[in-house]
């Protein structure tokens, strides 16, 4: 990684956590994330689920990344809770669906990771199936809980994932939700055996995708080597404009 390495934000849990001698709640995020973004060739700065100073946080980065994490409060797409439905953290979903609604905006090159790709679908007024295993889908994406569940992907041909990961692709799951009613602008681009979307993308955007599963647990970090690249784009047109 060099000096001029694109800053890509990544956005973080608020969690009780525990370090050294002290517990408390803290602003945290798997370092697999981080690895993964440092090995494509990108410097990480990390986002804490806060509303004021999005602007400028958008400002200072060249690429967003949207970690996994906790179900979205479902009244955010306008329906009653399921009982399987887990505690949702207001605070980051309302600061996530802003911070993904002006990313959008500027054209900030953008990769969405399971929780991720459901913040930009709920942010472009899409809606999720609460509960996977209440559909033909079982518990296929979500066999054991606190495991990687591995199983294979068709995307769609002419894509832009499809460029990235040709047209079949091993991957690593852990969610019980997925994109139900797809949000405006996004297009499905990729599909589980079982039907389940798990993937989309804005092809009107330079680079907005989102994926259902965890890339950063697999050794192919080529989704995030394409956002780091598309970021680094970004910043050269962005620093030639002003």
């Amino acid at each position: 990684m060099t000096d001029d390495a694109p800053l890509i934000g990544l956005t973080s849990y608020a969690e009780n956590a525990r370090w050294a001698v002290w517990e408390g709640k803290a602003a945290v995020v798997g370092w697999v994330y981080v690895d993964a973004i440092h090995r494509a060739g990108g410097r990480c700065i990390l986002i804490p689920p806060a509303l004021h100073g999005i602007d400028r946080i958008l400002d200072g980065i060249d690429g967003l990344c949207l970690a996994g994490g906790a179900d979205i409060e479902p009244t955010r797409y306008g329906e009653d809770r399921h009982p399987e439905t887990e505690r949702s953290q207001q605070e980051r979903d309302h600061a996530e669906l802003v911070l993904v609604e002006h990313a959008l905006a500027r054209n900030i090159p953008m990769l969405g990771i399971c929780r991720g790709i459901q913040v930009m679908n709920v942010a472009r007024g899409g809606s999720l199936i609460q509960h996977l295993p209440d559909t033909a889908a079982g518990e296929s994406h979500r066999e054991v809980v606190g495991v990687f569940t591995d199983h294979p992907v068709e995307i769609a041909t002419g894509s832009r994932l499809e460029g990235i990961l040709g047209p079949l692709a091993p991957v690593k799951s852990h969610h019980h939700q997925a994109t139900d009613r797809v949000g405006a602008g996004l297009v499905p681009v990729a599909w589980a055996d079982d039907g389940t979307i798990e993937a989309l993308e804005d092809p009107s955007k330079p680079f907005a995708l989102g994926v259902q599963w965890h890339p950063e647990e697999g050794d192919d970090i080529a989704l995030f080597t394409a956002l780091v690249n598309e970021a680094r784009t970004y910043r050269d047109t962005r620093n030639r404009a002003d």
